[in-house]
């Protein structure tokens, strides 16, 4: 069966469709995705929050919850203070047929508080100039307090991938929007989407037309600042599409798979690594890696990584007696790592790094 629209006379002109009309044109395209079943393209990672590289729970041990740390992959908080809110992957309080949700849970009472991601510089292309949709699923165990919840599409035309991750320059009054740094600016007007205890659906349509925008960021937070300890704030199946409408949730990756890749492009934490010691203090290892958005940082995930030459031995030379505590890391390529500072390796013999010790981030 074919399926047709009409165009009016007045759209072409000389066979070039003008861009006077083009958003008339937009919205019957997205009238028609509707009506046959058409899903979107979703521009924004991880938006079903099932990638956790970092772990599942995210609490003042460690600063893990602090404000402007980076919790399940590509989403960071954004709150008014540290500790404000514990953050986890719930596999349990999520929507129909929904599989993953992220949970804020409120841990310093009578703050404001959300979660953001930063979209990357390429990924918007074709955003820009144009309007776009930010939707996602939601809901809150109590609405005796969090009962005005945002979301917000947000510019940021500074330099582009150089982007001032806690966006918030003072968080105002109750009910107030946050006041944003310089060269971000909010696409839409914030306002109470007035969530339930139950699932549902919110969206927030904005035309992407801020002068030299380069990066998005899509931020969703609760703007009272009279709050209970305990409360939680439930977010699942979030996307970002072109269009003002929203269409059914999809990986950015395609599946999951495509899904951790994707995540991998901004962090990863790195498998086993076997290589050589060339000194007595230093090692070169091989160690697979996703190729990823920019040079990245290095970081050691425990404070005592052990290289062995030759591999398997019962004795580790690089910790014994004299632990690794702050080893150099020098990245070289998506392959190849220098790491110096160890004691006791044999020269030219084989080593080993163990794997979950070395990750890469290279986040906006």
């Amino acid at each position: 069966m074919a399926i047709g629209f009409p165009v009016k006379d007045d759209y072409v002109t000389g066979d070039v469709l003008t861009a006077a009309n083009m958003n008339d044109l937009s919205g019957t395209l997205n009238t028609l995705s509707g009506a046959v079943g058409i899903v979107n393209k979703n521009y924004l990672i991880n938006g079903g929050f099932a990638v956790a590289q970092r772990g599942t729970s995210f609490t003042s041990t460690g600063s893990a919850n602090n404000d402007d740390a980076y919790t399940l992959d590509r989403w960071y908080i954004l709150s008014d203070g540290n500790d404000v809110i514990d953050v986890t992957q719930n596999t349990t309080t999520v929507p129909t047929n929904g599989e993953f949700a992220i949970a804020l849970d409120v841990e310093t009472v009578n703050k404001k508080f959300g979660i953001a991601t930063i979209i990357e510089n390429k990924d918007v292309i074709g955003l820009v100039g144009n309007t776009v949709t930010f939707s996602f699923k939601a809901k809150v165990s109590a609405t005796t307090k969090l009962d005005n919840v945002k979301a917000a599409i947000v510019a940021w035309s500074g330099t582009a991938d150089t982007v001032t991750s806690h966006i918030i320059s003072a968080w105002g009054a109750e009910g107030t929007n946050p006041t944003l740094i310089a060269n971000a600016t909010y696409e839409n007007t914030p306002a109470n989407l007035s969530l339930t205890t139950s699932y549902a659906t919110y969206s927030i349509s904005a035309a992407v037309d801020t002068a030299s925008t380069q990066n998005l960021i899509l931020f969703i937070w609760s703007d009272v600042t009279d709050t209970t300890l305990g409360d939680f704030l439930y977010i699942a199946e979030s996307k970002l599409e072109l269009g003002s409408i929203a269409t059914p949730f999809v990986y950015a990756g395609g599946t999951i798979q495509g899904e951790l890749a994707a995540c991998q492009r901004y962090y990863q934490i790195l498998g086993a690594g076997f290589g050589y010691a060339f000194s007595a203090t230093q090692i070169q290892v091989t160690i697979a890696s996703t190729p990823m958005r920019a040079t990245p940082t290095v970081i050691m995930l425990t404070t005592t990584p052990y290289a062995e030459s030759p591999p398997n031995v019962t004795a580790r030379n690089g910790v014994g007696s004299s632990p690794v505590n702050s080893p150099d890391v020098n990245r070289f390529t998506n392959q190849f790592l220098r790491i110096d500072g160890f004691t006791g390796m044999t020269a030219g013999t084989n080593a080993y790094i163990a794997s979950n010790q070395i990750s890469l981030s290279s986040e906006l």
